[in-house]
């Protein structure tokens, strides 16, 4: 339906998610996976997909490690500040120095943490170019895996067969821990006695 545009809204999304603090809810694994599973049925081009997520995961992981460490310093600049203490500042470039390869390399398997740890990374001020080999090598290992685990899924004949339900399960099932806790939380509010 979107033509060639739909590898531009694909590293869009990727982008975002990878690139942009406040969007780390985007379904990075599962889109990856997807997109995977639709290249095995000829809707998409894996040899096009692949390079340009990596591309998009790449450039929002810098993104995000700039805006980090450009804002990180005006953040932690107040020395009263109970979030932005200087100490946890100074806590997070002795991690980064101590554990940032690994770090950045594993935080890309985890959603919601795979954004918020380029952020970091440029707050704690770790070393630039190994933040930027760490970075490519994330990328290389996690969007390859999922499309590619995606790929082969997605040729599997009962997929193949059953592929609108599969793509929705693909789709509903990671929230499901989501909603349980959401409704965990309400029902807990709920029993909880009201002061008078």
């Amino acid at each position: 339906m979107y033509g060639m545009w739909i590898y531009a809204i694909l590293f869009l999304i990727l982008f975002c998610e990878t690139g942009l603090v406040v969007t780390p809810f985007l379904p990075g694994d599962s889109l990856l996976f997807v997109i995977g599973s639709l290249a095995a049925i000829d809707a998409l081009r894996v040899e096009y997909a692949i390079p340009l997520l990596m591309a998009a995961v790449f450039t929002g992981d810098n993104t995000n490690y700039w805006i980090g460490r450009t804002v990180g310093p005006k953040l932690f600049s107040q020395e009263k500040s109970r979030l932005f203490n200087k100490e946890h500042l100074k806590r997070t470039h002795n991690f980064y120095d101590k554990h940032g390869k690994v770090t950045v390399i594993l935080a890309r398997f985890f959603p919601i943490i795979r954004t918020f740890a380029p952020f970091i990374a440029g707050i704690g001020r770790m070393t630039y170019h190994v933040f930027l080999l760490f970075s490519v090598i994330g990328a290389l290992l996690w969007v390859n895996l999922f499309v590619l685990v995606g790929y082969f899924f997605g040729n599997v004949p009962f997929v193949k067969q059953n592929f609108s339900l599969v793509i929705v399960a693909l789709i509903l099932i990671p929230g499901i821990p989501a909603a349980i806790e959401f409704v965990r939380e309400s029902f807990h509010r709920l029993k909880k006695p009201k002061l008078k």
